[in-house]
């Protein structure tokens, strides 16, 4: 099944292309690497899909319709920067979900925040950067969706804590659901992707399974994105 489509979408900022006739479709069931380098379009990609920007052309349909306030019930998003206020708590945030969303499942919050030793009465402010990505990744993980779209989700915590992030959202998302992963860092994430798009300049260069791709090219993702776009 198709939980969401991009058909000839385009996003520009004034005169600065952002988005180029980007095509793609997402089935369920799927953990997906969008891979770019820094300023490639990914973010604004993620935007237009969860409704935060307009497309200059072309569309996003999220199980066939475009995006609005039933997609936000189908998509669970974890974006790039924390929007919590610092005076929250964590136990506060959890409430803030709970309330908001009818598919988030508390019981499964509070497991992952035992799990990932986070304090519910600790307050945003006294949290590292790292401490605060895992808390909203864990409240991400913890709604009932239908596509998760995590965007840097490993930026700010340590090499150690990424494998067990990593293995939180594997054994965390829903059955059938699919999984949208932004990041810079393709070898850490690599063993778990079913699929990459590469992007760049703001145009899907490749999108294949991962294990195609090692196939044809005798090679690592890591290596096969350095290759393309000579990092």
């Amino acid at each position: 099944m198709t939980i969401l489509e991009c058909k000839k979408l385009c996003k520009n900022y004034d005169e600065k292309v952002a988005l180029k006739d980007v095509n793609l479709e997402v089935k369920s069931g799927k953990i997906i690497g969008l891979l770019g380098k820094n300023g490639s379009g990914k973010t604004t990609l993620i935007k237009l899909i969860n409704d935060l920007l307009t497309p200059t052309s072309g569309k996003v349909l999220v199980e066939g319709s475009a995006p609005g306030i039933n997609s936000k019930e189908v998509i669970s998003y974890l974006p790039e920067r924390t929007y919590f206020s610092s005076e929250m708590k964590v136990i506060d945030t959890i409430k803030y979900f709970e309330d908001f969303y009818k598919n988030f499942n508390k019981e499964k919050a509070f497991k992952l925040l035992k799990d990932l030793d986070l304090d519910i009465n600790m307050k945003i402010s006294k949290m590292s950067k790292g401490m605060r990505e895992k808390l909203q990744l864990i409240l991400v993980m913890s709604r009932d969706a239908k596509l998760y779209i995590l965007d840097e989700p490993l930026g700010g915590v340590d090499p150690a804590t990424r494998d067990y992030i990593l293995d939180t959202i594997l054994s965390n998302f829903c059955e059938g659901a699919s999984v949208i992963i932004s990041t810079h860092l393709i070898s850490d994430i690599e063993r778990i992707l079913d699929e990459v798009i590469f992007i760049d300049n703001g145009e899907v260069k490749l999108h294949e399974t991962t294990d195609d791709l090692r196939e044809k090219e005798n090679a690592s993702i890591d290596e096969i994105f350095r290759r393309m776009f000579k990092c």
